[in-house]
């Protein structure tokens, strides 16, 4: 028998969806850390300066009056900047949006490697040796039971064989790795011919 079950589209798109996932928090970060919070930092800054004009001329109590609010609009509107009131942006709150935005890069950057790792591994069966993705090589006819607790729900089953006098499983993932199945239905004919025998 030979066969070569490969990476599964399902398993790359669903890899890829998180990997698109992590990319755009990344870059959501570092937009606020490098552009958007600095911008709004500045025009908070006018923002002050304009509020305590009025406060210290007489002809406002607070941020919350009236002629502060229309005063900022009306700067606003020759500057071509949002009307609503800026926000306080401190250094800190600044330096804080851009470590995130570079650690969830880092973070991106290793998933993808990871990604493109898995995509070299592959389970084989050469003859009568399946080879796993982890590299064990476990003869067809030395399984002697099928797991099939986690097939139903995830498309894992676990092949159950001995070595060394203890018993191991060899993973054979469907989900991720296209064409265990075949290999299951295989060992499944075997370990029922070599039942019908023994009977």
């Amino acid at each position: 028998m030979e066969l070569v079950a490969r990476i599964s589209t399902e398993w790359r798109r669903r890899m890829l969806f998180m990997l698109f996932m992590i990319c755009g928090i990344a870059a959501w970060f570092l937009y606020d850390g490098y552009i958007l919070w600095p911008n709004e930092a500045q025009r908070h800054a006018v923002y002050l300066e304009i509020k305590n004009m009025l406060i210290d001329a007489g002809d406002a109590v607070d941020g919350e009056s009236t002629s502060v609010r229309l005063a900022w609009e009306r700067h606003a509107r020759e500057m071509d900047y949002k009307r609503n009131i800026p926000k306080a942006r401190t250094d800190g709150d600044i330096k804080e949006q851009r470590v995130i935005g570079w650690i969830m890069t880092v973070v991106a950057l290793l998933y993808g490697a990871w990604i493109a790792w898995n995509h070299t591994r592959q389970v084989r069966v050469v003859g009568e040796i399946v080879i796993g993705a982890s590299g064990q090589r476990v003869k067809l006819d030395s399984i002697t039971t099928i797991d099939r607790k986690k097939w139903k729900n995830k498309g894992i089953a676990h092949g159950i064989y001995e070595e060394g006098g203890k018993q191991r499983r060899l993973c054979l993932d469907e989900h991720k790795f296209k064409g265990c199945e075949a290999i299951i239905i295989e060992a499944d004919k075997r370990i029922k011919a070599r039942a019908e025998q023994n009977t």
